[in-house]
């Protein structure tokens, strides 16, 4: 009995572990079909936050851009609002004109005159021509003028903001140089007049004086030399303002005429017989002589 009680107490116990066993098994499937699942899920999961972490990313670019465009744009709004400013100020300081007139008189509500000719155009003598005719503000237009208005203006290069009152400052210096010159060229006339009149007068003086002083010394000569002959010749008769006079002295009884191949006393009577002329020709109250012994 005890055996049989022992056996069926053995065959229970296997029973209930077979039972378990297989609850165990069971327990041990669908664990790993939820760890599967779980690990797909898992899988699902990471690449939805891949493709979610990506697109953080392209959104924060994308916000990066904005948020750079934002700036450039105040940036810009800044430049403008300064440029602005600036063309008020000048346009007060440079035309004396308010903000508020230049805009009345030349804003894009106003007509835009016509163009000046271009070069080698010929515009039409009609002034009811179009072309001739104002024309409303276009802002293309006005752009496309500006343009090449700039580029014409980048091509004179730099331009000297003082360029006006060195230029004044300059036609004045001009005007009182010239006045100047003139006064110059007035006094130079009259300066040259004055010498033609003088040279013309010591030339008149001179020739009268030389044939006058001529005359006496070949009397004068011929009486201290008698049968001599003695004259002055010019050594540059067509320049009497240049002229040399030499003297040609002939003693009686010699054919020498040159000062140099005479004697002491020959030469000493010539010399006499000219002072003696001068004195002649050209008399005064007074003669006062230095060192005539020599």
């Amino acid at each position: 009995a005890r055996l049989r009680y022992e056996a069926e107490v053995a065959a229970a116990v296997a029973s209930g572990a077979r039972q378990l066993l297989a609850h165990v098994e069971v327990s041990l499937v669908r664990a790993d079909e939820e760890r599967t699942s779980a690990e797909a899920a898992k899988g699902e999961r990471e690449r939805e936050l891949a493709v979610e972490r990506d697109r953080g990313r392209e959104l924060k670019g994308e916000l990066d851009k904005l948020t750079d465009s934002v700036h450039r744009g105040e940036v810009l709004g800044a430049e403008k609002r300064l440029r602005i400013e600036q063309l008020e100020t000048k346009a007060l300081e440079e035309l004396g004109v308010e903000p508020a007139g230049l805009v009345s008189e030349y804003g894009p509500d106003q007509l835009v005159p016509p163009s000046p000719a271009a070069e080698g155009e010929e515009l039409p003598e009609d002034p009811e021509h179009p072309r001739n005719q104002p024309k409303p503000y276009r802002r293309p237009e006005q752009e496309k003028r500006l343009r090449s208005a700039e580029r014409a203006y980048q091509q004179l290069g730099k331009v000297n903001p003082l360029a006006l009152e060195e230029f004044s400052a300059l036609e004045e210096r001009h005007k009182f140089l010239s006045e100047q010159l003139e006064d110059l060229k007035k006094t130079r006339a009259d300066l040259l007049q004055v010498i033609k009149e003088v040279d013309e007068r010591v030339e008149q003086v001179f020739t009268e004086a030389y044939h006058d002083t001529a005359r006496q010394f070949e009397g004068v000569f011929s009486r201290l030399f008698p049968g001599g002959e003695g004259r002055l010749i010019l050594t540059d008769p067509d320049n009497m303002l240049t002229t040399g006079v030499d003297v040609e002295a002939r003693p009686p009884g010699k054919k020498v005429k040159r000062l140099s191949l005479l004697s002491g006393g020959e030469r000493s009577l010539t010399a006499v017989a000219l002072l003696v002329s001068i004195f002649k020709a050209r008399p005064s109250p007074f003669y006062v002589m230095d060192e005539v012994e020599a």
